[in-house]
C-alpha cells in the first residue's frame, strides 16, 4: 500500500479553531470525504503553501484524487493566487468547469482539490467569516449548497402544523438519481461529484420561491411543496425528471446519460415528520423497482 495513504483522520482541536493573529488569510474546509475535517482551517501564513497527496506538502490531502504535488498557493503583493501543478484531476475555482492553471482568489472563493473543498477567507473579520461558515454548515450541504437534512426536517417541522392549521396541502418528493454507483464506478468519483452540483442547479431552477430542496443523502434529494396537492406534486416530479432527462452532463469532453427516480407523497391526518418523508421513500422505491426514470404518487 502506498504509504501516502496511511494517513490517521485528524481531529481538529479547540487551539486550531482559534485565528493566530487577526487578519490572517486562511482556508477552510467546507466539503470533504472525511467529516471529521469538515470546519479545519489551514492558515496562510508562508509566502507558499503546497497541496497535494505527499506527505512533504504544506497541506495533505490522502486521497487518489488528489496528485502528490496538486497545487500551490502564492502570496504575491498581498494577494492569494492558486497555481495548478499539472496535476491529473485539476484545481477548480468556484463553479468554473474548467481547471484553473493559475489564478488570483477572492474573498470567499471556493477552491476544489480532489473530493475536498475549501472556503478562502480573508480580510480583518476573519473570525467573524469563519463563525458564519460553520453555522451555514450546520444547516447547508457543502457540496450542492442546498438545505441539509437537518435544514429540511427544521422546515417540515414549520410546514406541518402550518399546513394542518390553515387546512392546507403539502407534498413532498423524494428524488434518487438512476445507477449513481456506476457513473462514479466508471467516471470516478469527481464526476459523480460534478453531476450532484449540476443535479442541484437544475432541479433548483424549475421548483418555485415558497418550495424548499435538499440534500437529503448521498444522491438523494428531497424537495418540500407546501401548498401542493399530491397531484400537482407529482406533475412538479415530472417536470423535474423530463429536465434531467435532457440536460446533457458532461465529464472529459463525454456525454453522461443522467436520470432520476422519483417518488411523491401527502400528509394526510395523523402523520408524523417521519410518516411523510417514509411515504414519499416508498413511493421513491415502488419508482426504482419498477423501472426507474419515472415518477410514483
Amino acid at each position: 500500500m502506498d504509504s501516502d495513504y496511511e494517513v490517521q483522520t485528524r481531529v481538529t482541536g479547540l487551539d486550531e479553531l482559534r485565528v493566530r493573529r487577526p487578519g490572517q488569510a486562511c482556508l477552510v474546509v467546507i466539503h470533504a470525504p472525511v467529516q471529521a475535517d469538515l470546519g479545519r482551517r489551514y492558515v496562510l501564513d508562508r509566502s507558499t503553501t503546497t497541496v497535494g497527496r505527499g506527505r512533504d506538502n504544506d497541506i495533505v490531502l490522502p486521497s487518489d484524487c488528489v496528485s502528490r504535488r496538486h497545487a500551490r498557493l502564492e502570496q504575491r503583493a498581498g494577494q492569494l493566487f492558486v497555481v495548478d501543478l499539472a496535476s491529473t484531476n485539476g484545481t477548480f475555482v468556484n463553479d468554473d468547469e474548467h481547471s484553473v492553471r493559475e489564478r488570483q482568489l477572492q474573498r470567499g472563493d471556493r477552491l476544489k482539490i480532489g473530493d475536498t473543498i475549501f472556503k478562502y477567507l480573508s480580510g480583518s473579520d476573519i473570525e467573524l467569516q469563519y463563525h458564519e461558515i460553520i453555522h451555514r454548515m450546520t444547516v447547508t450541504d457543502g457540496l450542492t449548497d442546498l438545505a441539509n437534512r437537518k435544514l429540511l426536517d427544521s422546515v417540515l417541522e414549520e410546514e406541518i402544523p402550518r399546513a394542518r392549521r390553515h387546512g392546507r396541502d403539502l407534498s413532498l418528493l423524494m428524488l434518487d438519481i438512476d445507477h449513481f454507483k456506476s457513473i462514479n464506478d466508471t467516471h470516478g468519483h469527481l464526476t459523480g461529484d460534478s453531476v450532484l452540483r449540476g443535479l442541484a442547479s437544475i432541479l433548483q431552477r424549475r421548483l418555485r420561491p415558497g418550495d424548499r430542496i435538499g440534500r437529503y443523502g448521498g444522491e438523494e434529494f428531497c424537495v418540500i411543496l407546501p401548498e401542493t396537492s399530491l397531484h400537482n406534486a407529482a406533475k412538479i416530479g415530472e417536470d423535474l425528471r423530463s429536465l434531467v432527462e435532457a440536460h446533457a452532463f458532461v465529464a472529459e469532453d463525454k456525454h453522461i446519460q443522467v436520470t432520476i427516480s422519483v417518488g411523491a407523497g401527502a400528509l394526510h391526518d395523523g402523520m408524523t415528520l417521519a410518516d411523510l418523508y417514509r411515504t414519499a421513500d416508498e413511493m421513491l422505491y415502488k419508482a426504482k423497482r419498477t423501472g426507474r426514470n419515472k415518477v410514483c404518487a
